[in-house]
C-alpha cells in the first residue's frame, strides 16, 4: 500500500458518519458501537436500520445523525430489505447502470429483539440465500426502546418489565439465545462477536466482514445503563467485565473455523460482572453460583471448539 493510501485510510477512520447530536441516553454503549462501526465502514455503504433505539435516537424529524445512505425499516423485515437492496445493486451492475469499483457495502443493523426474535425468520432467509450483506446485531439484552421488556437474548435471572423479579420469580427464566452459533450453523463465511469496550477489535472485525463476499454476521454486546440499571459512567468497564468473566466471549467463526479473539488464563467471577447491575440485584448467592457454573461450562465448550482444550 502506498503512503498516500495509508494516509487516506487513516483519515477515513477519523471521519464521523454517525454524527454528534443524536439523542441516546447518557452512557449508551450502543451509540458508541454504532459510531465505531460507521467509522470502520466509511462512506461507501448503504445502511438498513430496524426499528429500535438507534433508529429513534438518530432520526428525529427533520434531523438525522447519518452521513451515509440510510433506510429505516420495520422490526421484522430488516434483513429482507437489505437483501432486496443487495439484489437491486446486482441487477444495476449487470445492466451497467451502476459503476461500482469499490463494491458498495450493504449493512443491516438491529437490536436483539429485531434480530433474535421478531426478525429472525428474515435473517435466516437472508443468510441461507447467500446475500452479500453484513448483518450487525447490537445486543443490549432486552427491548430497551419500548420499556425494557425481555427478549430471547435477555440473560437468565435478569429482571425486566415482562420478566420481573418477585416472591415467586427469579426474573428471566431461560438462558440467552446463542445467536452467533445459530448464524454460524447456516454455513456462512464469517461470524464474530465484538464489544465497543474493545474498539480496535470491533473495527477490525467490521473491516474483515465487509471484505468478505457473501453473508456475514456480527454480534455486538452493547451495555445499556438504563435497562441494566447501572451507572452511566461504567458502560465500558461492564463491557470488559462481560468478556473477562466469559459471560460474553470474543471470537470469530471464519469458514467454519472457530477462533478465540481473547483468551484468559483465569476468568473473573461472574459476581463481579453482575455487582453493579440493578437487574440482578435480587439474585441470591446460590442463584449466582448456578449462573457461574453455566458460564464456566459454556466457556470451556467454546475453547474446545477453538482447539484450545
Amino acid at each position: 500500500m502506498s503512503n498516500f493510501s495509508v494516509y487516506a485510510s487513516r483519515l477515513a477512520e477519523k471521519t464521523e458518519h454517525f454524527t454528534p447530536g443524536h439523542r441516546a441516553c447518557v452512557g449508551c454503549a450502543e451509540a458508541l458501537a454504532v459510531r465505531l462501526v460507521a467509522k470502520a465502514l466509511g462512506d461507501n455503504v448503504i445502511m438498513v436500520n430496524a426499528t429500535g433505539c438507534m433508529e429513534i435516537i438518530s432520526s428525529p424529524y427533520p434531523d438525522t445523525s447519518w452521513d451515509v445512505p440510510w433506510i429505516h425499516t420495520l422490526f421484522e423485515n430488516t434483513a429482507a430489505v437489505a437483501a432486496g437492496v443487495e439484489s437491486a445493486l446486482k441487477v444495476l451492475r449487470r445492466r451497467g447502470k451502476v459503476k461500482d469499483p469499490r463494491r458498495i457495502k450493504v449493512v443491516a443493523m438491529g437490536g436483539d429483539g429485531a434480530t433474535a426474535d421478531i426478525g429472525f425468520q428474515a435473517l435466516s432467509g437472508m443468510l441461507e440465500r447467500g446475500h452479500d450483506v453484513l448483518y450487525i446485531c447490537y445486543d443490549n439484552e432486552a427491548y430497551m426502546n419500548t420499556g425494557i421488556q425481555r427478549s430471547s437474548a435477555t440473560p437468565f435471572g435478569a429482571s425486566t418489565t415482562t420478566s420481573p423479579a418477585g416472591e415467586k420469580s427469579k426474573g428471566q427464566q431461560t438462558w440467552k439465545k446463542n445467536m452467533p452459533a445459530i448464524c454460524a450453523a447456516h454455513g456462512i463465511p464469517y461470524v464474530a462477536t465484538a464489544c465497543p469496550s474493545y474498539p480496535f477489535d470491533l473495527m477490525a472485525k467490521v473491516k474483515k466482514a465487509v471484505s468478505i463476499q457473501g453473508p456475514c454476521y456480527l454480534h455486538v454486546l452493547s451495555v445499556c445503563p438504563t435497562g441494566w440499571r447501572s451507572a452511566s459512567d461504567l458502560a465500558i468497564r461492564m463491557g470488559r467485565q462481560a468478556i473477562e468473566s466469559g459471560v460474553f466471549p470474543l471470537y470469530e467463526v471464519e469458514n467454519g473455523e472457530w477462533k478465540l479473539s481473547m483468551d484468559f488464563e483465569k476468568l473473573i467471577p461472574v459476581a463481579d460482572y453482575m455487582k453493579g447491575q440493578g437487574r440482578f440485584r435480587h439474585l441470591t448467592e446460590q442463584d449466582i453460583a448456578g449462573i457461574q457454573e453455566h458460564v464456566t461450562k459454556e466457556w470451556h465448550a467454546l475453547r474446545k471448539k477453538c482447539g484450545l482444550e
